[in-house]
């Protein structure tokens, strides 16, 4: 079990992806995490029953943290909050915007009177700008975003299939508290981070942003083709399933003619003889590779692309992921007992890591609030 974090105590108020992501890592680098649900729950729970029951999203997103159940609307309730926060590090909300400074809690104030606490919000679209009212979840932010318009084929545009605006906030979030601890050891002073899904997601479309407005290149949505470099997508085999492989310069593409395509010939071809040529003649370029990838089953087409040494990846299935030799997976107790699922990529030292159970809804309702009870000189919020 990773200690890395095991002083620290995080007090989060969320819901949904993007700051249970946040919050789930700092619980696996040992930090102590408090999960302020409303009564009835965070609404995740309730995204699918496909886990034991359990929804996937919140078994995968909140491992290690304790969950109380507050109104946060009641006195009482509240009170506790307060009190948690008082003696936290790190205090996370991602509720609809201005939600948390109605409640009594605007980070500014919490930081006035504990200038050690860090305090990070998460929000569609930041703390400030035109957009920074409205609400905003992970599809309608790969719209807003441009993704969508780079994602998918030439018959349209399509979702990325997870929810990569989410996971982009939460990732960006992690790096910014680490940063943020890190910076009060020096100084003593926390700081408040904004964080939003919209400009996690921008800052990852610099590279198509950055093409069209200094080259005026406007990305194609080319499916499982590289939008500029030719061969580099997927192909179909004899058999039906197909593989994915990539040229990155003139030995490669000789060695694929020669080894893979079994036509040495197309190599010397005028049409194909550097990259730019091949994307600009890709129509022609790709009905040769079809044909060639046609006559072959999958398997022995990935041992003529391990020959040639040429980069590839199967295009899985979910069952190919479930079965993929390379897996590393983790076992986490959960509410309706334990899950195995795909580990983080990070491992440290080699080892294994080792995580706390998933919590049932208020599991730990009934201690926080015997721990937290609020005494009479508490926050103005009580």
């Amino acid at each position: 079990m990773n200690t890395d974090l095991k002083d620290l105590l995080v007090v989060s108020v969320e819901q949904a992806v993007a700051a249970p992501y946040l919050s789930s890592r700092l619980a696996d680098a040992g930090a102590r995490v408090i999960k302020v649900e409303r009564p009835e729950g965070d609404f995740a729970r309730g995204y699918d029953h496909l886990v034991k029951g359990e929804s996937a999203y919140f078994v995968w997103l909140n491992r290690g943290k304790e969950s109380v159940c507050l109104d946060l609307k009641a006195p009482a309730d509240k009170a506790v909050l307060a009190a948690m926060i008082e003696r936290a590090d790190v205090f996370v909300q991602n509720l609809a915007p201005g939600v948390i400074d109605k409640l009594g809690f605007a980070p500014a104030e919490l930081r006035r009177q504990n200038p050690r606490l860090v305090t990070c919000s998460i929000s569609g679209y930041g703390d400030e700008g035109p957009y920074r009212d409205l609400k905003a979840y992970d599809l309608l932010v790969q719209a807003e975003s441009g993704l969508s318009a780079i994602t998918g084929n030439e018959q349209g545009m399509a979702r990325v299939g997870v929810s990569v605006c989410d996971i982009a906030a939460g990732m960006t979030a992690f790096q910014a508290v680490l940063q943020a601890l890190l910076g009060r050891e020096r100084t003593g002073q926390g700081r408040h981070i904004d964080v939003s899904l919209f400009h996690a997601l921008a800052d990852w479309m610099n590279v198509p942003y950055l093409q069209y407005v200094y080259g005026g290149k406007e990305p194609a949505r080319s499916g499982l083709n590289h939008p500029t470099i030719a061969p580099y997508g997927a192909y179909a085999c004899r058999d039906g399933a197909a593989v994915l492989f990539s040229i990155q310069n003139e030995r490669e593409w000789a060695n694929l003619c020669r080894e893979v395509l079994l036509a040495p010939e197309v190599a010397s071809d005028p049409q194909f003889s550097d990259n730019s040529r091949r994307v600009a003649n890709r129509e022609r370029l790709d009905a040769i590779v079809t044909g060639a990838f046609a006559k072959a089953d999958r398997p022995e087409m990935i041992e003529r692309l391990e020959r040639a040494r040429i980069a590839y990846g199967r295009v899985s299935s979910m069952q190919d992921l479930a079965d993929h030799p390379q897996n590393r997976f983790v076992t986490v107790e959960t509410p309706a007992g334990p899950v195995r699922y795909l580990a983080p990529g990070a491992r440290f030292d080699g080892e294994a890591p080792a995580f706390r159970p998933v919590p049932a809804l208020g599991q730990q309702s009934e201690a926080l609030r015997a721990e937290f009870a609020p005494s009479g000189s508490l926050h103005s919020a009580a």
